[in-house]
């Protein structure tokens, strides 16, 4: 059974007098950049010039190029997006670092996958968030706090982990539990998670009620557009995956329970589960994914601008025009094209 980490175990006293540089101000940058200074401990910001840099500026933050926020800082949190953070760390960070720094990792993948070689002198922790950026933030606000996975990946200083549960309480996760784990394991459940063909199901569901008859717009409301489902999720997320049925009536109860369950094919699902994680240790996704990486995504690109032409894909850009939800159609990947989104500038 994993090992679990509370406000108890956790003491800010062994981060006293050091400077924590959030690097990247983004979703997960700024909301821990914010639960870290309400909880007492000195923040800088090491960005580019651009709004995320404006916005750190605009509350209150001290702003520098990242090379001199890594300089002025005892401790990084290294939150740039993944697949940037790599070319990042080889000309702004590394060259700055310092015996006894400490590297805060939100996600095991740079580090898992050798992408990231930190020298023996600093300190390699990892303090990931089971929870979206915006929900640190707001979690720590009402006082409860969120759930994350944390690891020591090197302990130069003999205090890492010291160091590691004093972060965890200062943006909030000890206040409901940071979880012991690793940077394979945090990467490897992460990946799985994501391959898990989730978005593609509502598809397929979609495909034969309409080829059943359903009109496109009820079929869509149903399957995920009403935030019914959203409702469900949050319920076992709070009371447990079959606990929440207490919220369905006996009708949906008997249905999930019984009559869903003769048409699922256990053995074959779980063969897909294993074929999942299986790619993902044998290493085949990593290089697939660097190899796209280093093509500029151009099958990624391909794939989301055919997956926007499918017919759920129109019947959803008029059933959100008309929920007022959106007031143009998705017809490209423009957020991988580097364009602003349809209407803004």
């Amino acid at each position: 059974m994993a090992k679990y980490y509370f406000d108890q175990d956790a003491d800010l006293k062994d981060i006293a007098g050091e400077t924590i540089a959030i690097i990247g101000y983004g979703n997960q940058g700024r909301s821990q950049a914010l639960n870290l200074r309400d909880s007492g401990v000195a923040v800088i910001v090491g960005s580019p010039s651009d709004l995320s840099a404006k916005r750190a500026v605009e509350d209150g933050f001290s702003v520098h190029p990242i090379a001199e926020a890594v300089r002025k800082a005892s401790i990084l949190f290294l939150l740039i997006p993944d697949e940037a953070l790599p070319a990042v760390y080889e000309k702004d960070i590394g060259p700055q670092l310092a015996s006894g720094m400490l590297l805060n990792f939100a996600h095991g993948y740079n580090i898992h996958y050798r992408h990231i070689q930190p020298p023996s002198v600093v300190d390699v922790i990892m303090i990931g968030p089971r929870m979206i950026g915006r929900g640190v933030r707001d979690t720590f606000v009402r006082g409860h706090g969120f759930p994350s996975l944390v690891a020591i990946h090197q302990d130069a200083t003999g205090r890492a982990k010291a160091r590691m549960l004093a972060l965890a309480k200062g943006i909030g996760t000890t206040r409901m539990g940071a979880i012991e784990s690793s940077f394979r394991e945090e990467t490897e459940i992460d990946l799985f998670s994501e391959q898990s063909a989730d978005i593609h199901i509502p598809r397929l569901m979609f495909e034969v009620l309409t080829e059943a008859g359903v009109d496109p717009d009820v079929a869509i409301l149903e399957i995920y557009a009403s935030g019914e489902l959203s409702e469900l999720w949050a319920g076992a997320r709070d009371l447990g995956l079959w606990h929440q049925l207490k919220l369905h009536s006996r009708t949906s109860q008997y249905g999930q329970q019984i009559t869903g369950k003769q048409w699922l094919d256990f053995e074959g699902a779980k063969e897909q589960f294993r074929r999942v994680i299986g790619h993902i240790r044998s290493g085949k996704f990593e290089k697939e994914w660097t190899a796209e990486e280093v093509a500029g995504c151009r099958n990624l690109i391909a794939v989301t601008d055919e997956n926007l032409k499918h017919p759920m894909q129109i019947a959803e850009n008029r059933l959100y025009r008309m929920l007022g939800r959106r007031n143009y159609d998705l017809q490209d990947a423009y957020w991988l094209k580097g364009k602003s989104e349809p209407g803004k500038s």
